[in-house]
């Protein structure tokens, strides 16, 4: 939205307000001293005059043959407390004193910024002498996920009356910095199988991640699960003997988060979509620590689909989506399900993120069933949206609803509320 004319005059006027009135009281003296011809009014004009000039012209030479480079991490995680180091150069002959460091840090809370333009003063150099440097570190804490462009850092100063701002921005000083969502351990999950994925006899399956069924037996060969051994033929041929499975079902996650606009409420850290991420890296840690093929889906305003993957290098991947993934879309959860159903496998594990309005609540179960129809287990994260804003209204949420039409269709819930402790919610 523009500023008005009368905003406009009043920023104008809370800017200038002492430079203006002492540039009145300036003519104000030359008239008078014109008019008497007197030393003592042309003595008084001439010292307005001067305090005049100083105001203005010293905060610009201060600013001058200053350089300054700010150097520090460029990923980090919510939460975390992250250092930058300044370092600032005199250039000049003569010393430099009372300049500011300030720096665009767009990933700061607003109460932290120190303006409007979502600058932060990182320091007040006090005496900076000719052709030396000063060095100092900045600590600051990442509020929330996200990719942010910082910089570029600047130098200000108006000392010493404050009658104007010098500012100079240094080029080359700015950089990227990716803010990761905090991560919770998860002990276990409620996975089941997918035909995918192919298991041998020496293969151990994990509890609950999938299935196989006996095939034969061979020799035992060195690195095959003793828990394998057919001991009754062993005995019998005085030999140990492996028993081997096909495969019937391996575990495989598939991660479906909820990008529309309106499923998201709350603000910053505590709206919906942020727990929402933070639970998708979280699984997607354990999934993939636990060579369990994971993928990520989404439909925002840049799509979002990281297909089948395991790994410390797949799970980078499927964190580096979930800084940056944003709920800016308008496509409706249901079709977004439905897409799903097209693409995933029998036996597969899909993971739903349910925070949407009330309205949409009876298409989102129908894809649901369309799902089940297909052989696909669910996992459904079930968002209490009025626990997450004060701005929704009883009859908007649907958890009650959501949770009982879910558990009909044979799904397995979980109910999120704002405010609760994730990491005892998934490991109790």
């Amino acid at each position: 939205m523009t500023d008005t004319p009368v905003a406009s005059l009043s920023a104008f006027w809370a800017r200038h307000a002492t430079l203006l009135i002492l540039a009145s009281l300036t003519l104000v003296a030359y008239i008078a001293a014109i008019s008497r011809l007197q030393a003592l009014p042309w003595a008084i004009a001439a010292l307005l005059s001067a305090t005049v000039l100083t105001g203005v012209l010293l905060p610009g030479w201060l600013v001058r043959h200053l350089s300054v480079s700010r150097r520090g991490p460029s990923r980090a995680t919510e939460g975390e407390t992250i250092h930058f180091a300044v370092e600032i150069e005199n250039r000049g002959l003569l010393p430099r004193f009372m300049v500011e460091l300030v720096d665009h840090l767009p990933f700061l809370e607003a109460g932290q910024a120190a303006n409007a333009r979502g600058e932060k003063k990182l320091g007040l150099l006090a005496y900076v002498p000719g052709g030396s440097r000063r060095r100092f570190e900045v600590a600051l804490r990442c509020e929330q996920r996200g990719l942010y462009q910082l910089g570029p850092v600047g130098l200000a100063s108006s000392f010493p009356l404050g009658l104007t701002e010098a500012r100079q921005l240094r080029a080359g000083s700015e950089q990227s910095l990716t803010i990761y969502p905090a991560v919770f351990p998860i002990v276990e999950l409620p996975l089941h199988g997918s035909p995918s994925q192919i298991h041998r006899g020496s293969y151990l399956l994990p509890e609950h991640a999938g299935s196989a069924e006996f095939s034969g037996l061979r020799e035992y060969r060195r690195g095959d699960n003793p828990r394998h051994v057919h001991w009754p033929t062993t005995a019998r041929l005085n030999q140990l003997m492996i028993k081997e499975f096909e495969p019937l079902a391996s575990a495989c996650l598939y991660l479906v988060l909820d990008q529309a606009r309106d499923a998201n409420v709350g603000q910053g850290r505590q709206a919906s979509f942020e727990y929402a991420v933070r639970i998708a890296a979280s699984m997607a840690k354990f999934a993939c620590a636990n060579n369990i093929p994971t993928r990520l889906f989404g439909e925002g305003r840049a799509p979002l689909y990281q297909p089948a993957g395991t790994g410390q290098g797949h799970y980078q991947q499927l964190l580096d989506e979930c800084a940056v993934v944003a709920a800016d879309g308008v496509t409706p959860y249901a079709a977004v399900l439905h897409r799903v159903a097209l693409d995933c496998q029998r036996g597969e594990t899909v993971v739903l993120f349910i925070s949407e309005p009330k309205a949409r609540l009876a298409e989102t179960l129908k894809a649901v069933a369309v799902l089940r129809a297909a052989g696909v287990n669910v996992l459904a994260m079930v968002f209490a949206r009025k626990t997450f804003g004060k701005t929704t209204r009883a009859y908007d949420d649907s958890t009650a609803e959501a949770m009982a039409g879910l558990l009909d269709l044979g799904a397995i819930c979980l109910e999120i509320k704002a405010g609760a402790d994730l990491l005892r919610l998934f490991n109790s």
